[in-house]
């Protein structure tokens, strides 16, 4: 099964910018869509980005399109999230995984999930 570790968080103040990585171990991610996920306190887990294996098409949730691009270098089996203009209900933990399209809703593959990587936004 595929490790996956996250980083690449912070503290930023709201209008600020992030680079989160997600390297992947242990097999290749190149055949898989990947996405990425946050949770914040109190919350469920929820969608925020994905891209399929190909890079030919990204997805976002209506609360991040515009501010983020989720990208891929299959060569170096990692997922990128670039974050911007940050606002204070972006705080939360990001995780990635594989994902497959259910519906109309992006799964998550794996059931065990990285540690994550914390993202807090002052205002």
């Amino acid at each position: 099964q595929v490790q996956l570790v996250e980083s690449g968080g912070g503290s930023e103040q709201a209008g600020g910018s992030l680079r989160l990585s997600c390297a992947a171990s242990g097999r290749t991610i190149t055949n898989y869509a990947m996405g990425w996920f946050r949770q914040a306190p109190g919350k469920e887990r929820e969608f925020v980005a994905a891209v399929t294996w190909s890079v030919i098409r990204t997805y976002y949730s209506n609360s991040v399109k515009g501010r983020f691009t989720i990208s891929r270098d299959n060569a170096k089996n990692t997922v990128y999230l670039q974050m911007n203009s940050l606002k204070p209900e972006d705080t939360a933990v990001y995780y990635c995984n594989a994902i497959d399209r259910v519906g109309s809703s992006w799964k998550p593959l794996y059931d065990s999930w990285g540690q994550g990587t914390q993202v807090t936004v002052s205002s």
